[in-house]
């Protein structure tokens, strides 16, 4: 991904509060919905007419029969009536609240629980058996522990160019020699002292360089060491007590594991984002000013990555640093869900050598090489038409030790297939020096295999 683009389009200033809107005189409601969605009419009200009272019942003087006792005997009827309807209903309570207790008895083994909440970790015994949920503790997700653990080792990197003076017209200076803000991206803390990890292009034009831990706390950095062919830079700055960042094994990455990048997408400092890994040993070449640079077995992951996020940090859930962040793949230039890291055991290997002041060294078979495929495949005599075709053998190299020879097609290394030239390449490049591989080849119609030690190319390139 390319992270030279215009400093000020990736700074965007926070929009101003809106304007109070003022309130709109809304139309009343339509009279024919008035009408049809009009409450329902009051209930019916007694009309008394004013001073007019109804006469009391009047009893005779000489009855002998209270006129209150059939109703003293309707009230009785209603009372127990109502009576049992109550024991009815305490009944079925009483009735439905011992079945809740006795299916909750024998679900619990008799209400047998402990419950802990030390360190958010909740243990129900049952039966005999423990079930252990295990919830964020102190409500902190997972991304808000990790972001608090890694953020501290990233950092945003400004690339800046020298201008030269020009003149106008009449001959006089225009403008003089200064510093112009070239391009931007991430890079990640390795030591306490300052060395700080990024990726090559993301440095590649650049003539200074300004390094931003936050808003307070930024410093001039200096270039250590460079390996184009990998994408990879290092550099100083001059400080201590920074926070560098753990590092994992990116060798222990699974499909479907649960990462975090960090890094300057569009210059917003100290950005995350979450998502999985999507895939490994991604692997591919592309050109540049010196040369082309070889990725070889990255990590794709649906985690955003944007323009300025190069060199910044792909960790795992333990906040360990397992990539970093390089390519992506898109249409619109942004993320698409689609990004690509170098493996961190990778750059670590090559940015310990820069730190140690030695010159990178590459794994190195040794050969020249040449695709096969089906159109060359009958002008060339071969009797496969997938592979890499051996060119030239450099004398005394790892590919000259292990008996190849020219016109030898090279069409598995480890058994993984090699179908060309720039396979192999890049299957070289995922080994370190020292190591040993297996190399199956066709020799005319009978095929052969080797095991090659790997050198240092670094005798070659000097």
């Amino acid at each position: 991904m390319s992270d030279q683009v215009p400093h000020d389009p990736y700074r965007p200033s926070l929009p101003l509060s809106p304007t109070p809107e003022p309130p709109r005189n809304l139309p009343g409601p339509d009279p024919a919905f008035a009408q049809v969605t009009a409450p329902y009419p009051p209930a019916r009200q007694q009309q008394i007419p004013l001073g007019h009272q109804q006469p009391p019942m009047s009893t005779p003087a000489d009855s002998s029969t209270s006129s209150v006792a059939p109703s003293s005997e309707k009230n009785e009827r209603k009372r127990s009536s109502k009576l049992a309807i109550f024991t009815v209903a305490l009944f079925g309570v009483l009735v439905g609240a011992a079945l809740s207790f006795g299916i909750l008895f024998a679900a619990t083994g008799g209400f047998h629980f402990t419950n802990s909440t030390t360190q958010g970790t909740t243990t129900v015994e049952r039966g005999g058996s423990n079930i252990t949920i295990t919830p964020p503790a102190e409500d902190a997700s997972l991304a808000e522990v990790v972001a608090v653990k890694a953020l501290p080792s990233i950092v945003n990197i400004d690339v800046y160019t020298a201008t030269r003076g020009y003149y106008d017209e009449s001959g006089a200076a225009a403008e003089g020699d200064g510093l112009e803000e070239y391009g931007l991206g991430s890079g990640i803390v390795l030591t306490a002292d300052g060395y700080i990890l990024t990726n090559y292009h993301v440095v590649e034009y650049g003539d200074e360089f300004l390094v931003r831990f936050n808003e307070q706390e930024q410093y001039k950095g200096t270039i250590v060491g460079t390996d184009p062919s990998s994408d990879l830079a290092v550099l100083k700055v001059e400080t201590t007590g920074l926070t560098p960042i753990e590092i994992g094994d990116s060798s222990d990455v699974a499909v479907g594991e649960w990462v975090m990048a960090l890094g300057s997408p569009f210059g917003l400092e100290k950005s995350v984002s979450t998502g999985i890994v999507s895939a490994l040993f991604r692997s591919t070449t592309m050109e540049s000013a010196t040369g082309p640079s070889i990725y070889a077995n990255l990590i794709q992951t649906d985690a955003a990555i944007n323009p300025g996020n190069s060199g910044g940090a792909l960790v795992n859930a333990e906040g360990k640093l397992i990539g970093i962040n390089t390519l992506i793949s898109s249409s619109t230039e942004s993320s698409a869900g689609v990004g690509f890291a170098i493996p961190s055991n990778y750059a670590m290997n090559i940015a310990d050598q820069i730190m140690a002041g030695k010159e990178v060294e590459h794994a190195f078979l040794g050969v020249t090489l040449s695709t096969i495929d089906s159109s060359n495949a009958r002008s060339s005599g071969s009797t496969v038409t997938a592979g890499a075709r051996i060119e030239e053998v450099v004398a005394g190299s790892p590919a000259a030790a292990a008996g190849l020879e020219v016109g030898d097609i090279i069409v598995s290394v480890d058994g993984s297939t090699i179908s060309s030239a720039g396979e192999l390449v890049i299957k070289i490049r995922g080994h370190f020096v020292g190591d040993t591989i297996r190399v199956e080849f066709m020799r005319g119609a009978e095929q052969l295999s080797a095991e090659v030690k790997l050198s240092s190319d670094a005798a070659v390139r000097g």
